[in-house]
């Protein structure tokens, strides 16, 4: 009895089959009766900001550090998205405030826009605390995440980041979006 049911569901998937293949390249021949254009979505290639998003404003000199980083990316030769990831990133990580040594409120020696540690091989105090310098080293770390451009923008910047909240960075997705959006041809 299984025998018997499976040789019947296989030629009935047979004939589907040689329905498809040979009915196709007809069918796409036709000519359309009442055909009109269909409205498509196109989706962005940026994945949508996750979560409750932040925003604070931006004095002078935080400006001044985004500029710096658009500035960076642009001469790195990648896509406003890498902008994106890397102004949200120093949004969460010093307010796109160029940090100095913050004595006990520090931990660790982070420094600069990305709170990134001489001791951990970003560069020495002088280079990250260069806004230029230390986005070029925060976009070499990311170039190295595969497929980063499709990634959530948290998951990229933990990548490269590897902090103690991983998800913090998702909150300023929108505002570096903004921000991007206003300075990249400016």
């Amino acid at each position: 009895m299984n025998t018997i049911f499976r040789k019947s569901m296989l030629s009935v998937a047979g004939l589907a089959f040689a329905g498809g293949v040979f009915a196709g390249p007809i069918a796409a021949h036709a000519n359309p009766v009442d055909a009109k254009p269909v409205a498509v979505a196109v989706q962005s290639a940026a994945p949508k900001p996750q979560g409750e998003q932040s925003r604070i404003t931006l004095n002078d000199e935080q400006t001044g550090n985004v500029k710096a980083i658009i500035a960076a990316t642009k001469k790195a030769g990648l896509p406003e998205r890498a902008a994106v990831i890397s102004i949200a990133t120093s949004l969460q990580e010093s307010k796109l405030e160029n940090l100095g040594h913050l004595g006990d409120k520090n931990d660790h020696d982070s420094l600069g826009l990305f709170q990134q540690r001489p001791t951990s091989g970003w560069g020495t105090p002088e280079q990250i605390t260069d806004p230029a310098y230390s986005t070029t080293a925060f976009l070499k770390g990311l170039r190295q995440v595969d497929g980063w451009q499709d990634m959530a923008l948290t998951d990229a910047a933990q990548t490269v980041q590897v902090s103690a909240y991983p998800d913090a960075y998702a909150q300023w997705e929108q505002q570096a979006t903004d921000l991007v959006a206003q300075h990249w041809n400016s």
